[in-house]
């Protein structure tokens, strides 16, 4: 068919015959119907648009209103919660099922030298208790504080007991300080002597009272390096010592539990084992070559010296009685009971008759020996009988008729040597 050639297109040309008959029956139909499901191929795009826009006037969206919904399910539960909650709450505080009766209930383990009323020095405040209201966390801070413990944890277990698990300190000697004698564990941690146990540790001297922990660590790392040199090897060497005294760490002193008699033995600060060696190899030699073998300073590497001078030993505080027998029954060694004093802080009485290194000197023996006189003591008489002889430190005084005692070679009490040396013999001019 042939285009015309007119500026005009007719409406034949655009649209078929079947469309024709379409729009003649819309035209015929209700012209206000808006649910017409044109079924056109010719469909605008504006009109699919609008169509999507009518089928959104609902006032609330489905997502929104899930949300919503799930929203107030949640906290129909959350308060369902809150008042279960409460409700054991109360309960729990309120019941005596959940109250700690007795100690019986409160459950220790890991105790070997804790005693039961230390722990309840602590644990007895919560007797009576409830459970839930126990803070462990400064339970747990107070039992560490016993010098004993070294670590503790405090557990809660329902209805209504405690678990107390312990870990005690290890002590590696005794320590004297002051006064009194302790156990002492690698850190400087002090503990009592315990009654139930029996240890075989040397005794480190140089612990001041009242010292910090920090003063005390260092010496106790000097004494586990020595003691660890000292048992290399499987010698053992550390069973021998009765003492080690820490006061001066670039020198180092033991004392030798020797059945032949204690030494005290002078090892520096390093290279403990060859020092204490040389010490074993030649010790019996020392005791044949001088007559009493008390002190040897092997810290010099060419150059030996037995019984160096002892006069800047320090002095200790004596132990008393009570203390010296809790420290024999722990295991201390007798030769580290005693009190050993240096040579200007010996406590001794000082002798009746004294006599100076002068009077002494075998050479000063031509010279003439004075006579040592003794103070008779003065007699009370009766008035009524005065005293017609006066007392003489020659001739002393006696008492009725028993004579006064004279020192003489031949009777009576002997005098101590120092008076012999010193008197002149009666027989000589004879």
């Amino acid at each position: 068919m042939a285009r015309k050639s007119g500026p005009t297109i007719l409406q034949e040309e655009l649209y078929p015959h079947s469309a024709e008959r379409v729009r003649e029956e819309i035209h015929d139909s209700d012209m206000d119907a808006r649910l017409v499901d044109l079924e056109v191929d010719e469909e605008s795009p504006f009109l699919r648009g609008q169509k999507r826009v009518s089928a959104r006037r609902s006032s609330l969206p489905q997502k929104t209103a899930n949300r919503l919904l799930w929203a107030v399910v949640a906290a129909l539960v959350l308060c369902f919660a809150g008042m279960c909650s409460a409700a054991l709450y109360r309960y729990g505080e309120r019941s005596w099922r959940f109250r700690v009766e007795s100690s019986d209930n409160i459950e220790v383990t890991g105790t070997q030298n804790v005693s039961k009323a230390q722990l309840m020095e602590v644990l007895g405040g919560d007797i009576g208790r409830n459970i839930f209201f126990i803070p462990l966390a400064q339970q747990k801070a107070q039992l560490e504080q016993i010098p004993w413990v070294e670590s503790a944890s405090v557990m809660r277990f329902v209805p209504n007991r405690l678990k107390v698990e312990i870990h005690e300190r290890t002590p590696v000697a005794f320590a004297r300080v002051g006064p009194r004698m302790a156990l002492i564990d690698a850190g400087g941690t002090l503990m009592e002597l315990s009654p139930k146990r029996k240890f075989s540790f040397p005794v480190i001297l140089g612990m001041n009272p009242g010292e910090p922990l920090s003063t005390r660590a260092p010496r106790m790392k000097a004494y586990r390096e020595m003691v660890s040199e000292l048992d290399s090897g499987g010698a053992r060497y550390s069973q021998d010592l009765s003492e080690v005294d820490l006061s001066d760490l670039e020198d180092v002193k033991v004392r030798v539990n020797d059945p032949a008699g204690d030494v005290l033995v002078h090892l520096g600060s390093s290279d403990y084992l060859r020092r204490y060696k040389i010490y074993v190899t030649h010790a019996q030699a020392w005791r044949q070559q001088f007559q009493k073998l008390e002190s040897v300073d092997l810290r010099y590497d060419n150059q030996i010296i037995v019984n160096p001078d002892m006069e800047r030993t320090a002095k200790t505080a004596a132990l008393s009685p009570a203390v010296a027998r809790a420290a024999a029954a722990a295991g201390v060694k007798p030769a580290a009971l005693l009190t050993r004093v240096g040579a200007h802080d010996r406590a001794i009485p000082k002798p009746a008759f004294e006599l100076t290194a002068k009077k002494l000197d075998p050479k000063a023996a031509g010279t003439r020996k004075p006579v040592v006189r003794t103070r008779a003591k003065k007699i009370s008489r009766p008035s009524s009988k005065p005293r017609t002889t006066p007392v003489s430190a020659k001739k002393p005084a006696s008492r009725g008729k028993r004579p006064a005692k004279k020192f003489s070679g031949s009777g009576g009490p002997k005098p101590s040597p120092a008076v012999a040396k010193s008197q002149p013999n009666p027989g000589a001019g004879q």
